[in-house]
């Protein structure tokens, strides 16, 4: 798949953090700078209050001659363009200032002093002067019954201030953003480079080369365990590959001989020239071969319809002894005819819920495998438990055995071990049988004994008679 770096994952995070990095950024610049200006703007109001103060005490002592002197020595003071002094009257009259060529353009504000003379409390202004392009404070207070003072602080020096700082704070944050972009990219594609890894392995994997595994990063963190699960799904993958050929070599096998004897009968029919038993003959084993064709498939779809959860099972309250004794029955005449005895411990009644069709064929085809591979004047024993919650139904014979390596080996489809190979049948009996008894909520399980195997069938049990 062809993508751009913009489309990547370790892009759109590295622009994410980056966004919101200076969004965070910007807000902490915008709070210290609404601080900074209040904490300015206070200490110049301050400054300001303390001329007003000092203005009133001179007028107390010296009167009003004393308080225009102030106004001149404390401008000359502080420098003229800096500082300014008025003394008016209340109808806005001037009788005092300092020098003021460079406040010219200040004039005295009526509405300030008519809110000063209505509210009684300090009034404060803001304003532009026009011949300097600077800003200024301005503050009016009374310092005497009949005198105002008007007083006002250029903030040029304060305004050099926060313009400094705002050109260091952008160039700050053009390398802050730069920093942290780069930053971010490096330290996400760090992160991210597990993923890069599984996605060269995918790519790389095709069906000759399922054995390709993803490096852990031994971290314990979200990429490892994404490492863990997919190197687990390739495992599960490689091994239904596996089967899947198993399965496909074992069906090609089966299907090969009986078409192969069909095949052959009918080229006989072509060739020799024969009466017409002899022809009856061929079309039975035709129709016999065909039919173990046909049994071989539908088990299979059976199979597979089941594992898929769409089997057709009818669930009923039935009798399983029952069934138990009739499955031996129809096969005891086999057993007498490899002198086998024939031994059945059945409880009676064994009342469950089950499709008893389905469960009687499992049953039968592990009974016929235990008469199959136990040798004449041997012995099989069927015997049957009830537990509190549990039935237990085992079949024991007196063959060859197992090898405990090839105990779910024998369940898989198609599978037979290399002693059953010699032996008519198609490897489909044991899986149809443990599929059919899951499907019933139970299990089936083989262990070994001293001579021969013994299979039990474990299926849900509730007393359904008393019930």
């Amino acid at each position: 798949m062809n993508y751009t770096i913009f489309n990547t994952i370790a892009f759109r995070l590295a622009l994410w953090f980056t966004g919101i990095f200076t969004i965070c950024s910007g807000v902490a610049f915008v709070l210290f700078y609404f601080l900074a200006t209040q904490t300015i703007q206070g200490q110049i109001d301050q400054e300001l209050l303390d001329n007003a103060s000092k203005f009133s005490a001179v007028i107390r002592r010296n009167g009003l001659m004393g308080a225009r002197e102030l106004a001149v020595v404390e401008a000359q003071a502080a420098g003229e363009k800096a500082i300014f002094f008025r003394l008016v009257y209340p109808t806005g009259e001037v009788f005092a200032s300092s020098h003021m060529s460079y406040w010219e353009n200040v004039s005295v504000s009526k509405r300030a002093l008519r809110s000063l003379m209505v509210n009684k409390t300090n009034i404060f202004e803001t304003i532009l002067i026009q011949s300097s392009n600077q800003k200024a404070r301005i503050l009016y207070s009374y310092v005497a019954p009949n005198a105002i003072l008007q007083t006002g602080i250029a903030l040029n020096f304060y305004a050099k201030f926060l313009a400094a700082f705002k050109k260091v704070f952008i160039g700050a944050m053009g390398f802050i953003v730069i920093f942290s972009g780069l930053a971010g990219w490096l330290l996400i594609r760090k992160a991210l480079s597990g993923v890069s890894t599984i996605t060269k392995t995918a790519q790389n994997i095709t069906g000759n080369t399922l054995e390709a595994r993803v490096s852990g990063t031994g971290n314990k963190d979200e990429l490892d365990h994404l490492v863990i699960t997919f190197n687990s799904m390739l495992d599960r993958i490689e091994e239904l590959v596996k089967s899947i050929r198993e399965m496909s070599d074992n069906i090609a096998h089966d299907l090969k001989s009986p078409i192969a004897r069909i095949r052959g009968f009918a080229e006989l029919a072509l060739i020799h020239e024969e009466n017409l038993e002899n022809y009856r003959d061929m079309a039975s084993n035709t129709i016999e071969e065909s039919d173990r064709l046909l049994d071989m498939i539908n088990t299979m779809l059976v199979i597979s319809k089941a594992e898929a959860g769409e089997g057709e099972f009818v669930f009923k309250k039935t009798d399983l002894s029952i069934m138990i004794k009739e499955a031996c029955d129809l096969f005891e005449p086999v057993a007498e005819d490899k002198n086998i005895v024939f031994l059945r411990i059945i409880k009676d009644p064994i009342f469950i819920n089950a499709d008893i069709k389905m469960l009687q064929r499992a049953f039968s085809n592990l009974l016929d495998n235990a008469i199959k591979y136990t040798p004449e004047n041997e012995k099989v024993i069927v015997t049957t438990e009830v537990f509190e919650n549990i039935v237990s139904v085992k079949i024991e014979d007196s063959g060859i055995g197992i090898a405990p390596e090839y105990f779910e080996k024998i369940f898989e489809r198609f599978y037979r071990a290399e002693s059953s190979r010699t032996s008519p049948g198609t490897g489909l009996g044991l899986s149809l049988a443990r599929i059919i008894v899951r499907q019933h909520k139970g299990d089936i399980t083989v262990t070994n004994k001293q001579k021969g195997i013994v299979f039990e069938i474990t299926l849900p049990y509730s007393n359904l008679e008393v019930i």
